[in-house]
């Protein structure tokens, strides 16, 4: 089998395992995340075979979706890959990469690094950004039927690992514990300059958000 078609079995597997998930999180997560990848790699040295595969199945199971099991995606990325015969080498790639691309609050250290998981890791924070992230954050939110917002709530900058998965703050806080910190956390050149435009976006919007949440025009 060919790498073409390693890719386009590797794609109809992730639209089956992500048939009917939450709207941010589903196929057309993936499908955004595996442009943009091929986008940022035209300025990088990377494998672009083993770029593809991490982003096409970098959230094949969001461990937010099984109970917070981190290891459910590796594995079965592990499974599909090798039923397709792919090389031993890039399947232990592929999986670092999934083990090891989520934010989890930003304050943990990552233990394994690629020129490949930087291109990938800067293509999915880049679809946490702009408009795109502000209507994944509010679709998510929704999902887990959060407050839009609470003046009264703050945002926590400082959470460990666990209190970042079990967070059930305000939607509007996820901005500031995350999105908004996402630009400067970028790895590629093309990422940075990506992310600044929707950082931008994502700030207009805030200023906005604030204006009418008071009444204001």
């Amino acid at each position: 089998m060919n790498r073409k078609q390693i890719i386009d079995k590797t794609v109809a597997f992730v639209k089956t395992v992500l048939a009917d998930a939450e709207g941010g999180h589903d196929w057309w997560h993936i499908y955004r995340v595996w442009q943009s990848v091929k986008q940022i790699a035209q300025s990088e040295d990377v494998d672009l075979f083993v770029v593809e595969l991490g982003a096409l199945l970098h959230d094949i199971a969001d461990s937010k979706f099984h109970d917070g099991d981190e290891t459910v995606g590796p594995r079965l990325a592990r499974e599909f890959l090798q039923s397709i015969k792919v090389d031993e080498e890039t399947i232990t790639h592929v999986e670092n990469i999934i083990t090891n691309i989520s934010f989890k609050g930003g304050n943990q250290e990552q233990k394994f690094k690629s020129a490949e998981l930087d291109v990938i890791q800067d293509a999915d924070r880049i679809d946490a950004l702009g408009a795109i992230g502000i209507a994944r954050t509010f679709n998510y939110g929704g999902h887990k039927n959060r407050e839009i917002y609470n003046p009264d709530i703050k945002p926590n900058l400082n959470m460990s690992k666990e209190e970042y998965k079990n967070s059930d703050a305000p939607t509007l806080n996820h901005f500031y514990e995350k999105l908004l910190l996402l630009k400067d956390r970028m790895n590629t050149e093309s990422g940075k300059r990506m992310a600044e435009q929707r950082h931008e976006f994502m700030n207009a919007y805030l200023n906005q958000f604030y204006m009418e949440w008071e009444g204001k025009n």
